[in-house]
């Protein structure tokens, strides 16, 4: 049996060459960092779709490079609406808060 290590969205983006702070564009507090992991898998998408249309075309794309490309950004994808789901979740859970 072979054992998978866990993912994060910081291993996926290492992976794919990117790191989820730009240094152009430093996050800068949970706004910033949230804002930075969400164009992260945008760039992800990006990518996975390009892969996907050179294959179509006949550009010489790896069915394996393209297919892992596409897995990698719908993992990255899942991750991100799990944490949005969190952060709505918090923020009802405040908001039913009486001071």
């Amino acid at each position: 049996m072979i054992a998978i290590p866990p993912t994060s969205l910081g291993s996926m983006a290492a992976a794919a060459g990117h790191s989820l702070t730009s240094p152009a564009q430093p996050a800068t507090g949970f706004a910033g960092t949230l804002s930075s992991a969400m164009q992260q898998v945008n760039d992800l998408q990006g990518a996975a779709e390009q892969k996907v249309t050179d294959l179509i075309a006949g550009n010489g794309q790896d069915i394996h490079a393209v297919a892992l490309s596409v897995e990698r950004a719908s993992m990255a994808f899942d991750l991100m609406l799990q944490v949005r789901n969190k952060v709505v979740g918090a923020y009802q859970e405040i908001s039913k808060l009486q001071f």
